[in-house]
């Protein structure tokens, strides 16, 4: 990953803008900041969040607080708690989420 053309800067998450994305069941809110083709994203997950989808995108992800069960096409599990985080490539290990309990993630992609 090249990281150019990125000023230095502080961010205030209470002042990006919150969206709703779709899900299956629960909400998914990103709070993005996107720089070229890096993306730095707060999401949060209501307790309940299903993931609509299988993601084939890379991410760094940071889970901040309650609970992130991730599942791997391959039939592979694994539950993140605060200050846990996983790595994955691009188009490598096809993943989706749930949060029974709620998470709030810090995101790299």
């Amino acid at each position: 990953m090249q990281m150019n053309n990125i000023p230095f800067a502080a961010t205030d998450w209470s002042t990006v803008e919150r969206v709703e994305k779709s899900a299956q069941a629960g909400q998914a809110f990103w709070q993005t900041l996107q720089y070229g083709a890096l993306r730095v994203r707060k999401v949060e997950y209501t307790p309940g969040y299903v993931s609509d989808h299988w993601c084939t995108k890379g991410h760094v992800l940071l889970c901040l607080t309650g609970e992130l069960h991730t599942e791997l096409q391959d039939g592979r599990r694994f539950t993140l708690t605060p200050g846990m985080s996983y790595q994955v490539a691009d188009n490598a290990e096809p993943h989706r989420s749930t949060a029974p309990l709620g998470a709030t993630l810090f995101i790299v992609d």
